[in-house]
């Protein structure tokens, strides 16, 4: 039976860039180090549970700006809709819902022909994940449409399913001939090879849901919340979260974090 756990981080948030969080999971036992996430702020600001940090976008000209048009009311500093981490590790790219996906760390600015705008899918940029090389890249839409840039080959997606709410994250299996869609209502779809292993449909949620992250080993996933909440289902386990804490800007996705095993 799938374990849903969800907790309140117990350091404040007091600054634009990050907080690195090294919190203990819900059942009491010692994080390992080997497991963690990154959240992301709809302004760029990255939080780190159980991983490394390597930059954020909020320092002008940030990831997360763009050029609404008018009559357009959105905030032009708040474009930031996703993060996805490379297979390593070592860097994540995050995702602008208007424009496209920006590297940080060691994470390859991916050949993006073909997707650098939501080219045939309907509504805006949501979610983004990683293909097995890191040279690539999915990107989601929500309408729940599915395409590939550099190296990445998309299964199909859900822009001809009638949805009960919008595709907000996207997260592929190791092997990148599967993936997950997540809907705001917290709904989880599974194509190709990734197995479903619960989800959040159907659930009172204290604030929607905005992204989803695979495990390393492909046998699960997180869920994130635009309030912080993290829920974990299948292997992921849970590390923290940014639940209750003041932050400058709604989360908006999460990404996952495999320490490198010592040899």
């Amino acid at each position: 039976m799938t374990t849903l756990r969800r907790t309140l981080a117990v350091l404040a948030f007091a600054c634009v860039e990050v907080l690195w969080v090294g919190a203990r999971p819900a059942n009491g036992a010692t994080p390992g180090g080997t497991t963690g996430y990154w959240l992301v702020g709809a302004d760029g600001g990255v939080f780190s549970f159980d991983a490394p940090f390597y930059g954020s976008g909020v320092t002008p000209p940030g990831a997360c700006d763009f050029s609404p048009q008018a009559p357009s009311t959105r905030d032009s500093v708040l474009g930031c809709v996703a993060v996805a981490s490379t297979p390593s590790g070592n860097g994540y790219w995050l995702l602008n819902a208007f424009r496209s996906s920006t590297a940080f760390g060691q994470a390859g600015q991916a050949l993006q022909a073909g997707c650098t705008g939501a080219n045939g899918a309907t509504g805006q940029w949501t979610g983004i994940a990683s293909s097995p090389t890191g040279n690539g890249f999915f990107v989601t839409s929500s309408s729940g449409g599915v395409e590939g840039c550099g190296d990445a080959v998309p299964l199909g997606g859900l822009d001809t399913t009638t949805l009960n709410a919008p595709v907000v994250g996207i997260a592929a299996t190791p092997d990148g001939k599967g993936y997950w869609l997540a809907a705001m209502d917290g709904g989880v779809f599974s194509f190709g090879d990734a197995s479903f292993y619960g989800s959040m449909g159907g659930t009172p949620l204290n604030a929607t849901v905005v992204g989803i992250a695979a495990t390393p080993d492909g046998k699960g996933y997180w869920l994130a919340a635009w309030d912080g909440g993290v829920f974990s289902f299948g292997s992921a386990p849970f590390e923290g979260s940014m639940a209750g804490k003041i932050m400058n800007a709604p989360v908006v996705g999460i990404a996952t974090y495999a320490a490198p095993v010592p040899g």
